[in-house]
């Protein structure tokens, strides 16, 4: 049951500024995409718990994200959530393949929609880098066999390349098994529908199946699907347009994308063959023409071995970068731990939401923490209103 009803917290939900008139924060002013509102910028990135059971959500999820919303996020994004039992990347990942899926994640949503926050789910499809172990497992993240309850030996990828020698070699997707994955977003994505979920998110990032096609690093296919820039996108392209289809129209949807591999020097180093940020403008600008709302800027995941220029907001600028040359609002991540650090990048015309992720596992009132820092005076919920001040 909802410590808030629905209605009380949708016409003021915590994090919305006590007086708006006098806020002059584009953090904690509100944003609609589509018929989606959500009352302020802060967005709760996807974060893999790995605690779910046979790919079911429990009251693990409902008491972590649901504490998330009450405690004024304005979006929540659910994990990342696979679209079949292979597309997992440890046994322990949410699923929406199945219909009994549905409802533990209606149970989540329906919460955080009546503490006012905007309920939102990731797909996914693990590809080459599925059958780990989980990390507070017994076994540790090392790969799964199928007597320990991994799925080595069917895992998928656009090539048969591994990622390295821990992870699965893949067997490479014929045209026919491309088909029957993509209907198994589309049937997810039905199924996200039916759970309440306002903002549908497609991973195509990190390494994963549709990120496997993208990058020439990892495709090395001889048909339509690879070789050029055009035939790469091909794939992903038709998968996203197949869920933006069944999608309802008034709802939002999200891509998130990796928008270098990383694999040379520097942060705007050229790939032709492989995967840059030049590649990734031409990919969203794509999405935008597709019905795509909102692009997640995050980068690499891809190759192994690679040394990631880490530091604070140091993935904002693909997100600057990307809202520019292809026209389309973004989601700046990236190590971003402070109130005055978000406001920074919407200020400055980055980004148009604010993805926040492990500082919501430090501090889960990262909303609340934010406005007091920025000297924006919010909600707070009711039962925790005399701590305001």
């Amino acid at each position: 049951m909802a410590l808030f009803s629905a209605a009380e917290n949708k016409s003021f939900p915590a994090g919305t500024p006590l007086d708006s008139s006098k806020n002059g924060s584009l953090l904690f002013s509100p944003i609609t995409t589509k018929s989606v509102t959500a009352h302020n910028r802060i967005v709760v990135a996807p974060m893999g718990m790995c605690s779910a059971n046979n790919g079911y959500m429990n009251d693990f999820h409902l008491a972590h994200l649901g504490s998330l919303a009450l405690k004024g996020a304005g979006t929540i994004i659910m994990e990342a959530t696979a679209v079949e039992p292979r597309g997992r990347v440890t046994p322990h990942d949410v699923g929406l393949w199945e219909d009994g899926q549905i409802a533990p994640i209606q149970k989540v949503a329906a919460f955080i929609k009546a503490q006012g926050a905007v309920p939102g789910l990731q797909l996914n499809h693990g590809g080459r880098k599925g059958s780990k172990g989980s990390p507070f497992s017994t076994t540790g993240m090392r790969l799964l066999h199928e007597h320990e309850g991994g799925w080595s030996h069917d895992a998928v990828s656009s090539s048969d390349l591994p990622m390295d020698d821990r992870h699965a070699k893949p067997r490479a997707l014929t045209v026919d098994d491309m088909l029957f994955v993509k209907q198994k977003w589309v049937d997810a994505a039905r199924r996200a529908d039916k759970a309440g979920i306002e903002l549908l998110q497609i991973h195509s990032a990190h390494g994963y199946l549709l990120h496997s096609f993208l990058s020439g690093n990892v495709n090395n296919r001889t048909d339509q699907y690879g070789g050029s820039l055009e035939n790469r996108l091909r794939y992903p392209l038709e998968v996203i347009k197949a869920v933006r289809d069944v999608w309802p129209a008034e709802k939002s949807i999200w891509v998130r994308l990796s928008s270098t591999d990383h694999k040379n020097d520097g942060t705007f180093s050229k790939d032709d063959n492989g995967w840059d940020i030049y590649q990734s403008i031409e990919y969203a600008k794509k999405l935008k023409k597709l019905g795509v709302d909102v692009i997640d800027c995050s980068s690499g995941g891809c190759l192994p071995n690679i040394k990631y220029p880490v530091g604070p907001l140091w993935q904002v600028p693909f997100s600057e970068i990307i809202k520019r040359e292809a026209g389309i609002a973004t989601s700046a991540v990236g190590l971003i731990t402070k109130g005055a650090e978000a406001e920074s990048i919407l200020q400055e015309n980055k980004a148009d939401f604010v993805c926040v992720g492990r500082q919501f596992l430090r501090d889960s009132g990262f909303a609340l923490t934010a406005a007091r820092e920025l000297g924006v005076s919010v909600k707070w919920p009711n039962q925790f209103e005399r701590a305001r001040h």
